[in-house]
C-alpha cells in the first residue's frame, strides 16, 4: 500500500467540466513523499508487466523524440541530469535509452505519459507508459481517439467529446494547462487495469477508505504538434483528506 498524506491542490475547488486551467508558473512534474515507493512499483511493473503498461501505435518518430527531450528538459530540481544520464531523488541513476523512450521515462518520473497525435479530425493515443491505470486498460485504448478512450465515462457526452477535442486543438506551445480529478476508492492499489466491458461496481459514498486523485497536465510539442498528457497519481487515506465529509459527494469506485 503506497499512500501520500496530502494533495498539492484543493479538491473542493471544483471547476465546470472539463475542469482545466492554465498551469502558469507551476512545474510540469512534481516529486512527492511517495516518490521512492511509487518508483519501486513502476520499475516492478515495467519489468514484470511491460506488455500491460507500455503500448504504441506507430507514433511519429519526431513526436517521440521531441517528447523525450521536452520531458527531460522539464525535470524537477530534485533530479540531476548529465546528457542522457539522470540521477533520481531515490538515489537511482537511469541511463535514457532512446530506443525505449516510454520505458525510460517510466523509470524516471512518477507520472504516466500519453502521447496523442492528430489523425484526421481527432487526437489519437499513439504511445504511452501507463503504470497506474485507474480502471482502464492501455491495450484497449491505444490507437483510438479521445472519444473511444473515455468510453464508458457517463459524463463524457457527445457535446463533452467535442469540447475536449477543441481543448486539445487549442493547447498552445509554452502554455500548458492542467486539471485534476478525485474519486473515492475501496482498493488503494495503483495498478488497477480494468476492461471497459467490466466496469468497476460503485461502492457506498461515505464508506470508501481512500481518495484517488490525478493531476493531469497537457502541453503541445511545438516541433511535431503532438500533445502530451501526463498523469501524477495520488492515493490518500480518508483520515488525511481535508474536508472528507464534504468530499463524500465525490463519486466512489
Amino acid at each position: 500500500m503506497i499512500l501520500q498524506t496530502r494533495l498539492p491542490y484543493d479538491i473542493h475547488a471544483a471547476r465546470p467540466l472539463p475542469g482545466v486551467a492554465p498551469l502558469g508558473e507551476e512545474p510540469w512534474f512534481l516529486v512527492d513523499e511517495a516518490y521512492a515507493a511509487q518508483m519501486a512499483e513502476r520499475c516492478r511493473l515495467l519489468r514484470d508487466r511491460r506488455e500491460d503498461v507500455i503500448a504504441t501505435d506507430a507514433p511519429g518518430p519526431d513526436a517521440v523524440s521531441h517528447m523525450l527531450d521536452a520531458v527531460l528538459t522539464h525535470l524537477p530540481p530534485e533530479f540531476t541530469r548529465t546528457g542522457d544520464s539522470v540521477h533520481c531523488p531515490d538515489g537511482r541513476t537511469v541511463i535514457v535509452d532512446r530506443a525505449d523512450p516510454f520505458g525510460s521515462l517510466g523509470r524516471i518520473l512518477q507520472n504516466d505519459i500519453c502521447l496523442l497525435e492528430k489523425r484526421g479530425d481527432e487526437h489519437v493515443l499513439t504511445g504511452a507508459v501507463l503504470c497506474f491505470p485507474a480502471s482502464w486498460r492501455l491495450r484497449e485504448k491505444i490507437g483510438h481517439p479521445l472519444t473511444h478512450i473515455h468510453i464508458p465515462v457517463a459524463s463524457y457526452t457527445d457535446d463533452m467529446a467535442r469540447r475536449v477535442q477543441r481543448l486539445f486543438d487549442g493547447v498552445r506551445p509554452g502554455r500548458p494547462i492542467w486539471r485534476f480529478n478525485a474519486l473515492w476508492y475501496e482498493d488503494p492499489a495503483l495498478f488497477q487495469p480494468r476492461s471497459a466491458a467490466e466496469p468497476r461496481p460503485l461502492t457506498r459514498a461515505g464508506q470508501t477508505p481512500y481518495l484517488r486523485s490525478e493531476r493531469q497536465v497537457l502541453w503541445r510539442l511545438p516541433q511535431s504538434d503532438a500533445v502530451l498528457f501526463t498523469i501524477h497519481t495520488f492515493m490518500v487515506a480518508r483520515k488525511d483528506v481535508p474536508g472528507a465529509a464534504k468530499a463524500d459527494q465525490l463519486p466512489a469506485r
